[in-house]
């Protein structure tokens, strides 16, 4: 989907670079927004996943978040990173897999000594951001946290900013906050929440009745006609104990877990394995808001997932100042020929990559393993990944 990218958007010359055909390349730098910081407010990055529509980039050895994407010359972990640090200075907790935490480290240094919490294994968002919750409820009473993917892209840094101070206020006050996502075309590969009503004392602000998983394609236009619905961003901002608490209506066992691996860290490795595997929105978000304790704070900030090559490719396209000519290239346009085509080209493995006469096609190059789509049919990579991992080819995925 397109983007409204021109908040963030310069050049200053330093990293990967992006290139449709012959023209001059277009960076990404940090967004600069001012000094904005929220009192006792921490960012919670569940840094997870493998991406695997966006394989051969993407590989469970480096996840997509680990990736610069962008050509921004950091990485998606990094700018995530980037975006929120005039919002919480150093207060920072990163969830991510034991196989990763060195990784992060690198990325992030600054956060060394209590930054980074290791998931034993992967038991999906729950896990990762209760286990946040937990230690955040014991190291600031006061804390409000916020939930933010480290593998999203955000292009309109202010309009993210106004969100996210207006979901602390109304999350101070006990309620769990979700920030909703403005559609801009009835996607059926995202989810939506749908807005009851608004919340007294907040203007603007609605209250949640309903989360929905991904919709039919022509349920989600009714969705978009109807204007009461938002994209599901997974976005959530709460205080930890509200979190906890919630949690522990519907799944009381859990919330006692996670606080006492809190309280013992040493516990994990045995308590860890117990955790049900469940995302935060089934979870708590769908029960919290049919029992009315969710809100949402509506936002427009340019949003994508970047959840496959159809996604990047639309998400580049955007960051572009002219009309695009030829394919789009992420890396090195010195290794692309193209004669009357289209579509993404991304060359990882210092081999020149011909195209010609083909239209949205997405050639992605690296030394081990070259995909060749269109950006119609990049969902089913997944499909491919998953067939490489049944045929024991694990060091391909």
């Amino acid at each position: 989907m397109a983007q409204q990218a021109g908040e963030h958007l310069g050049e200053d010359g330093h990293g990967p670079t992006i290139r449709a055909g012959p023209r001059r390349a277009i960076a990404y730098p940090v967004p600069v927004i001012g000094k904005l910081n929220i009192d006792n407010f921490w960012a919670v990055i569940p840094a997870g996943g493998a991406g695997t529509r966006l394989w051969p980039l993407s590989r469970s050895t480096t996840p997509k978040f680990l990736r610069d994407l962008t050509g921004s010359g950091r990485s998606l972990l990094q700018e995530t990173h980037d975006r929120l640090v005039p919002l919480v200075g150093d207060r920072f907790l990163v969830v991510t897999g034991a196989a990763h935490e060195e990784a992060v480290l690198e990325q992030l240094p600054g956060l060394v000594g209590g930054g980074v919490l290791a998931e034993p294994n992967p038991r999906d968002s729950m896990a990762a951001i209760g286990l946040a919750a937990a230690v955040l409820e014991l190291r600031d009473p006061d804390a409000v946290m916020g939930s933010f993917a480290a593998d999203h892209v955000i292009t309109r840094a202010k309009k993210f900013t106004e969100a996210v101070h207006t979901a602390a206020a109304v999350a101070r006050e006990g309620w769990l906050v979700t920030i909703g996502v403005q559609p801009t075309f009835a996607s059926s590969a995202y989810g939506y929440v749908h807005e009851a009503g608004p919340l007294e004392g907040h203007p603007g602000v609605g209250v949640v009745d309903s989360f929905v998983e991904k919709p039919a394609a022509d349920v989600a236009q009714g969705y978009l006609a109807s204007g009461g619905y938002r994209w599901n961003a997974g976005m959530f901002v709460v205080r930890p104990t509200v979190l906890l608490d919630l949690l522990a209506t519907w799944h009381p066992q859990f919330a006692e877990r996670l606080r006492e691996i809190a309280a013992k860290p040493e516990s994990i490795a045995d308590v860890w394995p117990t955790l049900p595997k469940i995302a935060l929105d089934n979870a708590v978000a769908e029960p919290a808001a049919a029992v009315g304790r969710v809100a949402v704070v509506p936002a427009e900030f340019g949003w994508d997932d970047v959840g496959d090559f159809d996604s990047l490719a639309t998400l580049l396209d955007a960051a572009l100042t002219v009309d695009n000519e030829g394919p789009t290239v992420l890396g090195d346009h010195h290794l692309v020929k193209a004669i009357e085509s289209s579509g993404l080209v991304v060359p990882n493995s210092g081999r020149v990559i011909a195209v010609v006469g083909v239209e949205d096609i997405v050639v992605v190059d690296t030394p081990d393993a070259v995909l060749v789509t269109t950006r119609e049919r990049a969902q089913q990579v997944k499909q491919l990944v998953a067939g490489l991992q049944k045929d024991g080819a694990v060091d391909l995925t």
